[in-house]
């Protein structure tokens, strides 16, 4: 398991919230849902959501099926 300094564990929370934020204003009140309807593994999402690691091609696959660009994403990310 790789390890993350304080820096990049306190983003990869924050990125994990922003995704939850845009699911729920997706409509989903559930990650699973979310993730089934959109072919993810949804054990792998929820980690997404926790704020664990996740790789570049993960990310664009969850922004393509939130329908939403990378500027977007990003824009007020802190």
């Amino acid at each position: 398991m790789a390890t993350h300094d304080k820096y990049s564990d306190k983003k990869l929370k924050a990125l994990g919230q922003r995704l939850k934020e845009l699911r729920i204003a997706k409509g989903y009140k559930n990650y699973e849902q979310f993730a089934y309807d959109n072919r993810i593994p949804r054990a792998q999402y929820g980690r997404y959501e926790n704020g664990q690691d996740l790789r570049f091609s993960s990310l664009c696959k969850v922004l393509k099926a939130l329908d939403i660009s990378f500027e977007e994403f990003f824009r007020g990310f802190n």
